[in-house]
């Protein structure tokens, strides 16, 4: 008899000590950029922390390399579950997330990073086309980041309005090949990550970019310019975008708490992506040679100029391309969100923390995660 109640003592005391095993889960997860850039290093690596303090241990992750899962395969990499949570650019989908983009598009929109990341946030939580098309593609939506302001980087000189006739530019998205085309630029849509090849091979002569991604991709050994006129920024991404299996298999409370991490991670990366890096790529860039170039008065007046036409444009071609409805309207309410959250973040002197407890307040708290994204 004896042995028998140890051995059921025994059993008992494996399947207590198991069941908190069971119930931990580590994410697969992938920035699908390099381990120098931003969106992998803080948007990654601080999330993995994040999200492993902020559940008690219930979910960590493993951060998977760009051989595995880049930003160009992501979306299948993350159907085919592969990758549970992966940093997402709508704007390489334009079909399948023409509401998304619509404002994701707005990059002229953006002279306050922070301001930009938050107010995405804000507008595509709280957005039903959004989330309706995102469902479709078996993804959950928990933040969005920025660029810094856009600049542009070049391998010959560019100060005014003629100097932009005939150049081969690398654009991110549909707002700044419209800005091309109206100064007679040759747009390519080329995958950020083959910019440095495309520059080294002839392909282009500059890109409408980041001057962080000088660091960040090593642009500063195949440009000579950079040409200091602010193009907006780029926002059109979800920081951590979860697979809606993944999303499903998860408790209210751990749903809750990856979309908090998330928005923190995100502006934590927005704080070192526009705010720190900037200095740090013109420093790297002037050391290898790269001059600073002001832009002419008539560039930035007929910019300006295209700027204020150019929301009218872009809610008739949405609405006649990819029949979205009430364009103007959409355009008109995340406008106010960019206005809102510029003041919000302008007042919390751009604090990554105290905007995240914005959003927390503004958006997460009213959100009910039994519910959201499924």
């Amino acid at each position: 008899m004896k042995p028998l109640i140890k051995g059921l003592a025994v059993a008992t005391l494996a399947t207590a000590m198991s069941i908190p095993l069971a119930q931990a889960k580590e994410l697969r997860m992938a920035s699908g950029v390099p381990p120098v850039h931003p969106a992998h290093d803080p948007l990654y690596t601080d999330f993995q922390t994040r999200i492993a303090e902020m559940t008690d241990g219930r979910l960590s992750g493993s951060l998977l390399g760009m051989e595995i899962a880049s930003i160009q395969n992501m979306r299948t990499a993350i159907k085919s579950q592969l990758v549970e949570v992966g940093l997402f650019l709508p704007a390489y989908f334009p079909a399948d997330l023409p509401e998304f983009n619509l404002v994701g598009d707005m990059a002229f929109l953006g002279s306050n990073p922070m301001a930009m990341a938050a107010a995405m946030t804000e507008y595509v939580v709280t957005c039903g086309d959004c989330q309706d098309e995102l469902k479709d593609l078996g993804i959950v939506y928990t933040s969005s980041h920025s660029t810094d302001v856009y600049q542009l980087l070049t391998n010959q000189p560019v100060q005014g309005v003629d100097d932009l006739q005939g150049l081969r530019l690398r654009v991110g998205g549909p707002q700044f090949s419209r800005w091309a085309d109206e100064f007679g630029v040759s747009a390519a849509s080329i995958p950020v990550g083959e910019t440095f090849e495309a520059l080294s091979q002839g392909v282009i002569e500059g890109t409408v970019a980041s001057t962080s991604d000088i660091i960040s991709f090593r642009l500063d050994d195949v440009i000579d310019y950079i040409t200091t006129i602010e193009l907006g920024t780029f926002h059109s991404l979800i920081s951590h975008a979860v697979g809606l299996p993944t999303w499903q298999s998860l408790s209210a409370e751990d749903r809750e708490a990856i979309a908090r991490a998330s928005t923190v991670s995100s502006l934590l990366t927005v704080q070192h992506w526009a705010y720190d890096m900037p200095a740090q790529a013109e420093e790297a860039a002037q050391q290898a040679g790269v001059e600073m170039l002001e832009p002419s008065q008539a560039l930035l007046d007929a910019t300006q100029a295209f700027v204020e036409k150019d929301l009218a444009v872009a809610a008739r071609q949405a609405e006649e391309r990819y029949d979205i409805a009430n364009a103007s309207d959409k355009l008109d309410r995340f406008r106010q969100l960019v206005e809102k959250w510029t003041a919000i973040a302008e007042e919390a002197n751009e604090d990554p923390l105290k905007v995240a407890e914005a959003l927390d307040r503004e958006v997460w708290s009213q959100v009910d995660f039994t519910t959201y994204g499924i």
